[in-house]
């Protein structure tokens, strides 16, 4: 686990420093498929829509806030119950720490208490690495135990190019 990192709820009032590690991801990265980052008011509703079924955690170290995760369903329909899509972000400057791993590790703990057993992430992936997208989450959600299932072809497109989806899956 990442060195002095805590783990803790989401709240509304963590919108701000959210959308500021999440605009990055969307302004200079392929990573986020979004063109606009949202606000920290959107933020904060998402925030409140995920807590009313799902958690929502953010990382702290030093007393700021680095990073967050959360669960979302997989499909809106009773009999996904059993699944759920995941998604975590890191700010920049705290990358290749370990933040990451917690805060996935954190909330796999409390899916399985909620009795989710079928994790997914989808996730951007570059035909060719470029300065926007690597395969850099593939190889963190590989070492975090997902593996491929599914593979998108140019169904994206940012910053004049184009870019695959895969879905990844993993079993707890």
């Amino acid at each position: 686990m990442a060195h002095g990192v805590t783990v803790r709820d989401a709240t509304a009032w963590d919108a701000e420093a959210l959308a500021a590690i999440y605009a990055p991801y969307v302004r200079n990265t392929a990573i986020s498929f979004e063109i606009d980052p949202p606000t920290a008011a959107e933020f904060a509703r998402s925030i409140e829509n995920v807590r009313e079924r799902y958690p929502f955690l953010v990382a702290e170290q030093a007393g700021s806030i680095v990073g967050y995760a959360y669960a979302g369903p997989l499909k809106s329909r009773a009999a996904y119950a059993p699944s759920a899509e995941l998604s975590v972000y890191v700010d920049r400057a705290s990358r290749g720490a370990g933040i990451g791993r917690t805060l996935y590790s954190s909330l796999e703990h409390e899916l399985v208490r909620m009795g989710v057993t079928n994790l997914y992430a989808c996730i951007a992936y570059p035909r060719v690495e470029d300065e926007y997208l690597t395969y850099a989450s593939v190889r963190f959600h590989e070492h975090m135990g997902f593996r491929v299932n599914g593979h998108f072809h140019a169904c994206a497109r940012k910053f004049g190019r184009v870019y695959d989806m895969v879905w990844m899956e993993k079993l707890i």
